[in-house]
């Protein structure tokens, strides 16, 4: 069988499987099945040997250390601080709440490098407040869940860190490229918030003194510590992306339990089980992710594919845009992990035949499964955002694609100029960013 039959094979599986509500981890490890019967020297036991090599990389450890770190933080009642100087920094604009759920949602990407972590912790506290000063429910849930997704763009990143172990790309220049992007989503949105705060009349704060600023900003100035720590240490060369996630965590550990005070020795044990659990699902999930697309590998489809898109001729902005596309498209139904071991992989000869640079494609495409957090079926982040705001999803969906749109334009404009994002870790790491 040729690369197309069995691509078909394995897509038009894995579809019929997550229709039926297997969960993705199971149904991409099972869509692989199928495909083993074909040929002879392919058995089963490949499956396990493959799911168990891909967790032999050292920068997967970065996964679970990080999510432990996000739900440190969270713990820590860090997110109120950062709720105080967001209020004190952007309330009095038009819709105070809302640039205020913006604002620190870009701060808490900076610690966290989780999405859902940012829903969960800052949703849990504004959506309430949100509602009680009068904002809809759905504007609340939409505007919590869209700002979220910066939790996955802006350093440190754990999209950026499995992306970059995956295909050799620089971690240091992924977090630096990732910090335009991230400025821009808020830009946007933080715009679209004015608009709907003039056209439905949402409150206004007062202006904070300089005074109430400055001590909103000593309060959660050793919190805004961990991005400078994380990314500074690894564009620096101090320490690796896993060891920074070690950090990462015992910074969280030192503020939570003995410099605020706010985390018990009998609340550790809880959040160490949540943040396991957590893992350990995010981790089967690139076992099989990796077993189906070595699949892929092994029948040559990402070489059938470069071949195929050779012949249409398209250049760095055609593959951009197709790219976009593609992990849109697939991050509305699995997770961003899988994404990327599986379409990932299959588009990065493409980018490399054009001549894309491989930190422009890493960012077009955590940004487009970025999207996917708020886009259903799977739009976890909104999800979430829903649950906390107690209204159904489909309630919040017209917000939802409202705050999409100027984010969408985000998108192409990091397409059309790569120099845009490339600027800064070519400034500052010249000798691995060319």
């Amino acid at each position: 069988m040729g690369p197309g039959e069995v691509a078909a094979i394995l897509f038009s599986t894995f579809g019929v499987l997550v229709f039926l509500r297997v969960p993705v981890a199971f149904a991409l490890g099972l869509a692989v099945v199928p495909v083993f019967f074909i040929d002879d020297r392919l058995t089963p036991v490949l499956l396990m040997r493959e799911m168990f090599k891909s967790y032999n990389s050292f920068v997967l450890l970065a996964v679970p250390f990080f999510l432990l770190a996000a739900n440190l933080m969270n713990s820590a009642g860090i997110t109120d601080r950062l709720i105080r100087l967001s209020r004190a920094m952007v309330g009095h604009l038009p819709g105070g709440l809302g640039h205020v759920n913006i604002v620190v949602s870009m701060l808490f990407a900076g610690i966290s490098g989780s999405s859902t972590a940012d829903a969960a912790g800052i949703g849990s506290l504004l959506i309430p407040q949100m509602k009680k000063e009068g904002y809809d429910a759905s504007f609340a849930v939409a505007i919590t869940a869209c700002s979220s997704v910066m939790g996955v763009i802006i350093p440190p990143s754990i999209l950026m860190v499995v992306w970059g172990g995956l295909m050799s790309v620089s971690i240091g220049g992924l977090f630096l490229a990732g910090v335009v992007p991230g400025i821009l989503i808020a830009g946007s949105q933080m715009l679209t918030v004015y608009i709907y705060a003039k056209r439905r009349g949402y409150p206004v704060h007062t202006r904070s003194t300089l005074m109430e600023l400055a001590r909103a900003a000593f309060s959660a100035s050793l919190a805004l510590m961990t991005p400078i720590i994380i990314v500074g240490g690894i564009v620096g060369g101090f320490f690796t992306p896993t060891e920074a996630s070690v950090v990462a965590v015992l910074y969280s550990l030192l503020l939570g339990v003995f410099v605020y005070r706010s985390i018990t020795p009998r609340q550790l044990p809880s959040v160490l089980y949540d943040s396991a659990r957590f893992a350990a699902i995010t981790l089967f999930c690139i076992g099989t992710a990796s077993a189906f697309g070595w699949c892929l590998a092994y029948f040559k489809i990402p070489a059938a594919l470069v071949s195929q898109i050779d012949q249409m001729g398209l250049g760095v902005i055609g593959i951009g845009i197709m790219s976009a596309l593609a992990f849109l498209l697939i991050g509305m139904f699995i997770d961003a992990i899988p994404a990327i071991i599986i379409l990932g992989t299959v588009l990065y000869p493409v980018t490399e035949h054009v001549g894309m640079h491989p930190i422009h494609f890493a960012i077009i495409g955590v940004m487009s499964l970025a999207f996917g957090l708020v886009t259903p079926p799977y739009g976890l982040c909104l999800l979430i955002a829903a649950s906390l705001g107690k209204i159904r999803l489909v309630d919040a969906l017209r917000d939802v694609v409202v705050i999409l749109i100027p984010m969408t334009v985000v998108l192409m404009i990091i397409i059309l100029l790569p120099d845009l994002i490339l600027a800064l870790p070519r400034w500052i790491m010249p000798r691995f960013v060319q």
